[in-house]
């Protein structure tokens, strides 16, 4: 019997075939217990955007651990990483000025935004500003205001009612959130929260013009518009630190985890431009909020490292050309008759969308079977999101196990 319980898993099926152990990775690739290699097509869980085995990471982080690991940052506690590490995320803000609130991961970072956009509107004299809206295939984490803005409904089955006061609309037409605004009213609406990218509900890319309508319409609306870029920040959108910065959107809150310590050590980071944060930088204002472990030290010495790496090697012109090379080299794919479509050539992910939907989860196996460590996502899409170190060639190989793996 296995004591460990995965999540999203069929533990009934862990149970009988047994669980795919990762033991070490390097570069673009990952090892199993047997010492049998796999190209990584997902860089984890969409994280490891400087590939696996970075000594340089886990030199910092030791170094650091062993000066002091972590202590706190509630009150006026912090560590002199964690400061720095805040200074320097701030500089490559979508917003300039935007101050750093850290958090533990992904999901505490949009717990953390949901919580915020609230009470920034109570502290505005508004307080009936508290609904807050997500998109249909939206994934928002699972904590419990993430699982409540998301858009996939099995994620939600089986709790109840999470989070009052929120709404989910269609993932692609900005006229929808003018028509939820027309039926609530934009005086009962606190914040959108939008995926540039919607990840784990399939890899969708956002239609031409989406994102900067939607934007304009909650500036018109005074509603927040927070992008969640735990996904796509820190390099994934390809040649720019941010979707944001890269399209323009100046959000009120970006939430961000994954790329900031290329999955290292768990940490996550929510920025929060100068406006949403004056009332409470103006004094005489808690903000009763925080985590234990946000801006632990050891993981803010592992994200000063790894924002080093991406730098030196110049990884945000590497994701740019991972996204065409993706785009090229998969669209022949799109032939294949259990194929559906190809998504792609928006920053370095792409789907290959499945016709059968229900083919997706024996796929993965398949996958591993040709040297491809692969994950479905959403209904039938098998994501890919590779480290930015793959190369060209590595692409060719992905696609080759792709190719043995459709039949």
């Amino acid at each position: 019997m296995n004591a460990l319980w995965h999540g999203f898993a069929d533990m009934g099926a862990v149970e009988r075939d047994g669980a795919f152990v990762v033991a070490r990775g390097e570069g673009a690739y990952v090892y199993d217990a047997e010492g049998t290699r796999y190209l990584d097509a997902t860089a984890g869980l969409w994280f490891t955007n400087v590939g696996h085995g970075r000594a340089e990471i886990a030199d910092a982080v030791a170094e650091q651990l062993r000066t002091v690991a972590h202590y706190s940052n509630f009150g006026d506690l912090t560590a002199p990483v964690t400061q720095a590490l805040a200074e320097r995320l701030s500089a490559i803000a979508p917003v300039p000025g935007s101050k750093i609130f850290f958090t533990s991961g992904g999901s505490d970072s949009v717990d953390t935004a949901a919580k915020l956009a609230r009470r920034y509107w109570h502290e505005m004299g508004r307080p009936d500003k508290k609904i807050v809206v997500g998109r249909r295939m939206a994934y928002h984490g699972m904590h419990y205001a993430g699982t409540a803005l998301g858009g996939i409904p099995v994620n939600r089955e089986g709790y109840g009612e999470l989070v009052p006061d929120t709404r989910t609309i269609e993932w692609d037409d900005a006229k929808a959130l003018l028509a939820l605004i027309e039926e609530i009213g934009a005086e009962n609406i606190a914040a959108f929260f939008c995926e540039p990218i919607i990840g784990a509900g399939g890899v969708y890319l956002p239609p031409d013009g989406y994102l900067a309508e939607a934007r304009r319409i909650c500036r018109d609306n005074d509603i927040l518009f927070v992008a969640d870029e735990v996904v796509t920040g820190f390099g994934r959108i390809g040649g720019s630190w941010f979707a944001s910065s890269r399209f323009g959107l100046e959000p009120d809150l970006m939430t961000t985890a994954k790329g900031l310590t290329s999955g290292y050590i768990p940490m996550g980071a929510v920025f929060i431009a100068p406006r949403i944060a004056e009332p409470f930088f103006a004094g005489g204002t808690w903000w009763r909020h925080g985590y234990t472990y946000g801006g632990h030290a050891g993981a803010a010495a592992a994200a000063m490292a790894n924002l080093d790496i991406i730098e030196r090697e110049g990884l945000l012109d590497e994701a740019e050309r991972l996204e065409s090379t993706l785009h090229d080299k998969l669209a022949p794919l799109a032939e294949h008759p259990r194929v559906a479509e190809i998504r792609s050539g928006l920053g370095a992910v792409a789907a290959v969308q499945l016709v059968d939907p229900s083919e997706g989860l024996p796929l993965v196996k398949t996958l591993r079977a040709h040297g491809v460590s692969g994950r479905a996502a959403g209904q039938g899409a098998m994501q890919i999101s590779p480290s930015f170190v793959m190369s060209d060639d590595q692409v060719d190989e992905l696609v080759a196990g792709f190719t043995r793996a459709l039949g």
